[in-house]
């Protein structure tokens, strides 16, 4: 049996270095989007489980130290806690060198801000490949097609026939490069969406648990404490010393 005359693999076979050239910039376009895709998907699970016990966990526990342990290792909200931490401890070693020259409370501001602004670079890392390949990626196939129906017709005029079935053999291969081309952008710009409401969540939440550690470690209590939550953060808040 023979395959089809016309596709994808009568494109590759009769396709110019460009042609190919194209071809496999599409490809490896949107290998490098699901990668993204992928990869960001499973870091905002982890976060969100993360963002939970933040949330919950960690104010049942009976101690900072206690509270660390409940957030695990290798997301944002043990690193921000972590830095909360450190802030006091710093502060607290050096108190007579800091207290003539900066409160407690701009010190763990100034630390909290600052595990903040790490965690929203690490949530950022990827996004611009989705952003440039959803925004570039039709052009890509549109200009693979231009080339492609270009050579179509320098070959039609060369070899004289012009007929429909001579025509639209190779003007319709040339047009499969915009398909791939939208092929490739449309799941990058979802999602590239998506990706982008689940960070917003996630650094919503990031800096919730930022002002919250702020009023703990600074006043001593976690402010606006849910009602059921209010016992076990009030018992923190007291034994929690760092």
């Amino acid at each position: 049996m023979q395959g089809s005359p016309y596709g994808l693999e009568t494109l590759w076979m009769q396709g110019d270095f460009v042609t190919k050239g194209v071809a496999i910039l599409l490809v490896s376009m949107s290998i490098a989007s699901w990668y993204v895709i992928v990869t960001k998907a499973l870091q905002l699970l982890r976060f969100g489980r993360a963002g939970k016990a933040a949330g919950h966990q960690f104010w049942d526990t009976t101690s900072v130290d206690e509270g660390l342990a409940t957030l695990g290792r290798a997301n944002p909200f043990a690193d921000i806690a972590h830095a909360g931490v450190g802030a006091m401890r710093h502060h607290n070693a050096h108190k007579g060198h800091l207290h003539d020259q900066l409160s407690v409370s701009d010190w763990v501001t100034l630390s909290l801000r600052q595990a903040l602004d790490e965690a929203s670079g690490k949530l950022q890392t990827g996004m611009a490949v989705l952003a440039s390949v959803g925004s570039s990626a039709p052009f890509v196939g549109l200009f693979g097609t231009v080339w492609g129906i270009y050579h179509a017709l320098v070959s039609i005029g060369t070899s004289g026939q012009a007929s429909i079935d001579k025509v639209a053999g190779p003007v319709g291969e040339a047009l499969i490069m915009t398909a791939l081309g939208l092929a490739v952008a449309i799941p990058a710009t979802f999602g590239y969406n998506a990706l982008v409401r689940g960070n917003k969540a996630i650094i919503a939440k990031l800096n919730k648990f930022g002002f919250d550690l702020h009023a703990l470690f600074v006043t001593g209590a976690r402010t606006e404490l849910p009602a059921n939550d209010g016992a076990n953060g009030a018992r923190l808040a007291v034994v929690g010393g760092v």
